[in-house]
């Protein structure tokens, strides 16, 4: 999924229900956005952010990806993307500091991933003590095994986004190859590490607060879901 500066795909409803975790409680929000690899998680942060300005910021999961030579020592470079492939530990006490910092009047430093160097960067995200709401989006936020099941008790609210499997699958694909894999190989690593991993997490789906849909146009909650 792509999105672009306008936002028009977004609902107005999702953007208020962002906005009203700000203010709703005496301390810092956090909002975790989760999904299958593909459905859009970046882009949604992205966006609220965008549309909130000042008030949010995006931490993303993915910059607790575990560095390409620490995948090769621990032969784990085919699973890149698996739970097994990120410091969850540490993505787990940089949620929590986020709290206590903001207490504190001090501004903390996350990581962020680039897909151009494949790898996670240090201290690439400035989190203001100021900013009332963070936003983090990754794959595996409500997984139950530890030690992903104490991510929630970080988080104020749990979004899934629900995205048709065709759509997602056809975008990694695209990506992959953007960032250099040949097609075969692009649709290779989707069916072998994208397509199990997709698997694990909307198992754990039923813990989300709220559903997102997207339905190739738009994004707007999915009040019917179970």
């Amino acid at each position: 999924m792509s999105g672009d500066d306008t936002d028009e795909w977004l609902a107005d409803e999702v953007v208020c229900a962002a906005h009203a975790l700000i203010g709703a409680r005496d301390r810092r929000a956090l909002l975790g956005i989760v999904g299958a690899p593909g459905a859009g998680k970046s882009t949604l942060a992205a966006a609220l952010v965008r549309q909130l300005g000042c008030t949010a910021v995006n931490v993303p999961m993915d910059g607790f990806h575990l560095a390409n030579s620490q995948l090769e020592r621990l032969g784990l470079a085919d699973r890149k993307g698996a739970p097994e492939t990120f410091d969850a530990d540490g993505y787990h006490a940089l949620l929590a500091r986020t709290r206590a910092a903001c207490e504190r009047g001090s501004t903390i430093y996350a990581p962020d991933f680039s897909r151009t160097l494949d790898e996670p960067v240090a201290g690439a995200v400035a989190i203001a003590p100021t900013t009332p709401l963070v936003i983090t989006e990754g794959n595996y936020l409500l997984l139950d095994d530890p030690p992903w099941c104490e991510l929630c008790e970080c988080l104020d609210a749990v979004w899934y986004i629900d995205a048709p499997t065709h759509v997602r699958e056809q975008g990694l694909v695209a990506r992959h190859v953007h960032f250099g894999r040949e097609p075969a190989e692009a649709w290779t690593w989707v069916a072998t590490n994208d397509r199990p991993n997709a698997r694990r997490i909307e198992s754990s789906t039923r813990r989300a607060d709220r559903r997102l849909v997207w339905d190739g146009t738009s994004m707007r909650f999915d009040d019917t879901a179970a």
